[in-house]
Formats: C-alpha cells, sequence, structure tokens
C-alpha cells in the first residue's frame, strides 16, 4: 500500500508530493481496469458531481462502494455537490479513506468535518478560484487537507488557472505557522508543464486526469509528476 497521505497521523512530510490521477480522465467502461494502470499513485481521485453544484453528472455512491471494494489504492472522493452536509458521511461510511466537500456548499463545514473524521475518513474542504482561503485560515485543525480549486469546477482538461498561486502560497505559510500537517491540494490544469508552479507556490497532493490517463504508460506519468513536483519544492519524491 502507498504511504499514507499527507495532514494523515504517522504520514510523510507534509511537502512529500502526492499525486492522485483523477478517473474523470479513465474510460468509465471498465474503471477496476483504469485503478490498476495507475498503481504508482498515491491515492485515486473520485470526482463526484451532481449537475447541481456544477454543471456536469459523473458517479455516486454505488459506484464509490464498488471501487472501494477493488481499489488497492485509497480513494481521495471529491463532492462537488450541493448539501454535502447530508451526502458527504455516506461516501466514508463506503469506504473513503479521504471526503472533500466544497465550502460554498457545505451549510456547517465545521460539523461536518467532524463527523467525516468520527466515521474514519480525512476530511477535506475544496475552495472555488474565487473563493477567498482567509476565512478557513482559523479553522485549519478542523480539516486534513484544503483543496485549492486552480479550475473552475464541473469539467476536465480546462487550463490551469496560475491566478490562484497566491493562495496557495498563503495557505501553505499559515499551515507551516501552526504547525500543523494539513496537506495542500490543487485540482485542475495539472501537468508536466504546471505542476512545478503549484510545487512551489506549496502544494503537496497533486490530481491530475488527463496528463496520467491520457499517457500511454499512466504508471510512468504519475512518477514524473511525483518528481516533477519535488524538485520544485526542492524535496525529495521518495
Amino acid at each position: 500500500m502507498p504511504a499514507a497521505a499527507p495532514g494523515a497521523g504517522g504520514g510523510p512530510s507534509p511537502r512529500r508530493p502526492h499525486v492522485h490521477p483523477s478517473i474523470l480522465s479513465a474510460d468509465f467502461t471498465d474503471l477496476a481496469a483504469e485503478v490498476r494502470r495507475i498503481g504508482t499513485a498515491d491515492a485515486v481521485h473520485v470526482d463526484v458531481m451532481d449537475n447541481h453544484f456544477v454543471p456536469n453528472l459523473t458517479l455516486g455512491l454505488p459506484v464509490v462502494e464498488r471501487l472501494a471494494a477493488v481499489s488497492a489504492l485509497p480513494l481521495d472522493c471529491h463532492l462537488m455537490v450541493e448539501a454535502p452536509d447530508r451526502w458527504a458521511p455516506a461516501y466514508a461510511e463506503a469506504g473513503a479513506q479521504g471526503v472533500t466537500f466544497h465550502a460554498e456548499a457545505a451549510a456547517a463545514p465545521v460539523r461536518l468535518a467532524r463527523e467525516l473524521r468520527r466515521l474514519g475518513a480525512r476530511a477535506g474542504v475544496a475552495l472555488n478560484p474565487a473563493t477567498p482561503v482567509e476565512p478557513w485560515l482559523d479553522l485549519l485543525g478542523e480539516v486534513d487537507m484544503v483543496l485549492v480549486m486552480t479550475v473552475e469546477p464541473g469539467f476536465g482538461g480546462q487550463p490551469f488557472l496560475d491566478v490562484v498561486l497566491p493562495k496557495v502560497r498563503r495557505l501553505r505559510r499559515a499551515v507551516d505557522a501552526a504547525g500543523l500537517a494539513v496537506a495542500v491540494q490543487v485540482d485542475g490544469g495539472v501537468s508536466a508543464t504546471t505542476i512545478g508552479r503549484a510545487a512551489e507556490a506549496g502544494a503537496d497532493v497533486f490530481v491530475a486526469g488527463s496528463a496520467v490517463y491520457g499517457a500511454e504508460d499512466a504508471g510512468a506519468a504519475v512518477e514524473e509528476l511525483r518528481t516533477l513536483a519535488a524538485a520544485a519544492a526542492g524535496g525529495s519524491a521518495a
């Protein structure tokens, strides 16, 4: 099994880069085989979209339950849904090791994060590109990960938004100043040409879709991204 994600108790340093390929770019007709293609990854990123919070509909709880049963990798579920207070705990109960909800959609985010942790999952909060990080800086101890969207959520294949990088830097400074093992994840447009900028800004968990699943050797693509991120952050990919 891969090492625990940053933010998990006893896991590696928060700056050790982790790569979570998004199955949004995978072949949905054979997801079990697509997960096996990324055996070098740290986790499987599962994008759950409800066609309400975002204008796209992907997969839901039944598929996550089956993935949890067949995947040798942890599941990192990113819920782009309305009413995550109602739906998110079920994903933890289904076997997801990490469940991330959107700050813009949660009615009681601290209570929800605590419930996810109680159920044994790592709790994450996601911020859209225009959502400020400052309201969350005093609440960092309530979550295990903050996901900064580097595209507008809803569709894969969008270009990376460099305008979000100052927010990543502010978040990294706050996490380090507080001495917390909170992971900083970026999602959207991550590729061999953009991952270095995100890593230099302070991200340590990278969601990549087409950059991994569009490669002939998905496992090698994961390793390349991890190496590039480590080099940009001045650390090690090991």
